[in-house]
């Protein structure tokens, strides 16, 4: 990858990829790769901010000249959503920005995409998940988006299961005042759903339980998941086992990384 990538200039632009931790992040090869075949001269790189040095990291970004992007990660999603002078309507909603583009006038715009790229990756499986029941396990950041994605998307019924049952609560409110689709509580039970998908972190670390019970899925149910590492999750390869189409997380970043870059290059169409 890193052969594809041209030496930088003075003329290069910058994008950075703010987070802390920084170093698991896959990003910047990827991206700055796609930046070198549109050719468009800009990199990538990662910085390590702490969550009390944002507001002086994002002073100082907003001052360099030959900045025009900045990539969001944990734990500054809602931070960064503040500091955008305009953002998408799906950033408004979900009080969440994973992107931050420059405006012309030097402020920044933002967008939040994780649910783009999960629901881009079972698109890219033949799975449309319009008029289907989906079960949603995590109302975090990227789950809340990956749920707004999925009524967007035009699923007939949404259940959500998180272990704070605030959070879960405080969300299917939310959605549902969009009179879009049928959201309610869920649980770890997806036996009656065509959809299932997993935004927790379980099954990163060995011995973790794994986020539904896999012995009542159907093999004609999507399973979905964002765990990057390991490439194949537990749940995933559970699902594989019982004949499942599934999606991983690393299927779910390449469909954003692609996203990502129409938004930082101003290209998308939305």
């Amino acid at each position: 990858m890193s052969d594809m990538i041209p030496a930088p200039t003075g003329a290069t632009r910058l994008y950075v990829i703010v987070g802390d931790p920084i170093a698991q992040v896959r990003s910047p090869a990827g991206v700055s790769a796609a930046f070198a075949a549109r050719g468009h001269d800009g990199m990538l790189v990662p910085v390590q901010v702490a969550s009390g040095d944002l507001a002086d990291f994002l002073s100082v970004a907003t001052r360099l000249k030959n900045l025009d992007g900045i990539v969001v990660t944990i734990p500054h999603k809602f931070a960064c959503y503040q500091a955008c002078a305009s953002a998408t309507e799906r950033a408004h909603f979900l009080r969440t920005v994973n992107l931050m583009r420059r405006r012309p006038d030097g402020a920044w715009h933002g967008d939040m995409v994780d649910g783009l790229g999960f629901v881009g990756a079972a698109r890219a499986k033949g799975i449309d998940p319009q008029g289907t029941r989906a079960l949603l396990v995590g109302a975090g950041g990227a789950g809340s988006a990956i749920a707004l994605e999925l009524v967007e998307a035009g699923v007939r019924e949404l259940a959500i299961h998180d272990s704070l049952a605030e959070r879960r609560d405080a969300l299917v409110d939310q959605l549902n005042r969009l009179g879009k689709a049928s959201v309610r509580t869920g649980s770890a039970d997806p036996a009656g759903f065509d959809f299932v998908a997993n935004a927790t972190p379980a099954g990163m670390k060995d011995g973790d339980p794994l986020p539904v019970d896999v012995a009542r899925l159907a093999p004609s149910t999507y399973c979905g998941c964002v765990i990057t590492k390991p490439e194949v999750s537990p749940f995933i390869a559970a699902a594989r086992r019982i004949g499942c189409v599934t999606g991983t997380g690393t299927d779910m970043y390449q469909q954003h990384q692609s996203i990502m870059v129409d938004f930082l290059l101003g290209a998308e169409g939305v």
